[in-house]
This record gives structure tokens, sequence and C-alpha cells, in this order.
């Protein structure tokens, strides 16, 4: 797949160079040609000086090939906009925009347009460390609202038991479980051990009924 990347800043060259890596080939865009520093010797994809939200750049750099699109510069207007041109006037369906102001990232992701919110997402991370279990921020929320990806630690009373019993269908249900510092997909057997974390996906309707679950213990 051809992807084009807008933006050689941190995120920008190591996101080049992963995909180039991982057998794609990569044009990125950047309005200073002192920009493309940052890639290592090795890449071997297109160089552009320009700007995504230029039609004429984004064709030079292959665009109307593309795949899909990345926008990460340091501005969130120019990464909405370049998406936006991405998506709407060359049909292109993965796009992408890296986007600071959490407020604003919200109101394009229900445009349709999908968006990482790097402060938010720093933030909750931080936040996830700092705070008891029970407060702990999402770590993500569709954009309708409606459903939630959340993480908890494992409570004691949970320690030595099957964790099947934390489901409850239609309302929320345990997906993955983090030990020893490795995420896997939970079977219907696993069985929860001491520093567990837990990431469930839940109706944000549902919220108060986990914790409760998660407070009670496996004997109710």
């Amino acid at each position: 797949m051809h992807v084009v990347v807008v933006g050689c800043g941190r995120v920008g060259s190591e996101l080049a160079a992963s995909l180039e890596l991982g057998g794609h080939t990569v044009a990125i865009l950047d309005k200073k040609a002192s920009a493309f520093r940052r890639l290592p010797a090795s890449f071997s994809g297109q160089k552009v000086v320009g700007f995504g939200f230029e039609r004429d750049h984004l064709v030079q750099a292959g665009i109307e090939r593309a795949g899909a699109v990345a926008a990460v510069t340091s501005g969130d207007n120019s990464n909405i906009l370049s998406a936006r041109i991405a998506r709407e006037n060359f049909g292109i369906d993965r796009v992408v925009a890296r986007i600071y102001d959490p407020r604003r990232a919200l109101i394009y992701e229900r445009l349709g347009i999908p968006t990482v919110a790097t402060v938010q997402w720093t933030t909750d991370q931080v936040l996830r460390r700092l705070l008891p279990s029970g407060e702990a921020p999402h770590e993500w929320v569709d954009p309708s609202g409606r459903v939630s990806l959340v993480e908890y630690a494992i409570p004691a009373s949970w320690c030595g038991k099957k964790l099947a019993g934390l489901n409850e269908a239609g309302s929320f249900w345990l997906t993955a479980v983090t030990r020893f510092g490795a995420a896997e997909v939970v079977g219907v057997d696993v069985v929860g051990q001491e520093g567990d974390a837990l990431h469930f996906v839940v109706g944000i309707n549902a919220l108060d009924a986990l914790r409760e679950r998660l407070e009670q213990g496996p004997e109710h």
C-alpha cells in the first residue's frame, strides 16, 4: 500500500520509517526540506517539500494511488485540512489526523475523521497511573459517546478466580488482560492474578454496574 505522511517531525519521521519497514511505499511531505534529516539513512521513500493541503503537492506525493494518509504536523488546522482534502477530494478511506486540542478531536471524530488527540492521550495515561482504578479515565470513547474502553487494576477478591464472572452480556465484557507487561485477549477460563490490568468494553450507562461487580467480588 502507498501511504502519504504529512509532516516530518518526530512522529511523522518515525511513522514513515515504520511503514516502510512494514513493506509499504511511503511519500512524506514537509514544508521544510531540513525536516527530512530526521528520517533514517535507509529511508528510500519519496520526500516532497510542500503542504498537505496543496493539491499539487499531494499529487506529487502520489495521493492518487495512495491507500492511506496520515496528517501529523504540529498544527491542528493543517492536519484537519489535509485529512479532509484527502477524504473528500481524493476519496481516501484510511485517513487520520493528529490533533492537540481534545475538544476539536471529538468534533472531528463525530464528522467521520479519525483523530489522535496526543495531549488527551498523554494526560489519560498519566492519570491512569496516578488515580485509584475507580477514578481512572476512559482509554477510549466512541464518537457517539455510548461505548467505552476502560482499564481497572484487578481487585484482590478476583485474584485466583475465573474472570468470566465479570462479564455481563450487553453491558460490559472483559476483552483483554495485561499481565507482567504483556497484553492478551482473554478466554473463558482465564484466572485472575495479582497485578493484572483488566480491559473492558462497556456501555457508558453500565459503568457503575461494572464498578459494583468489581467491588463485590465473585461470591456475589
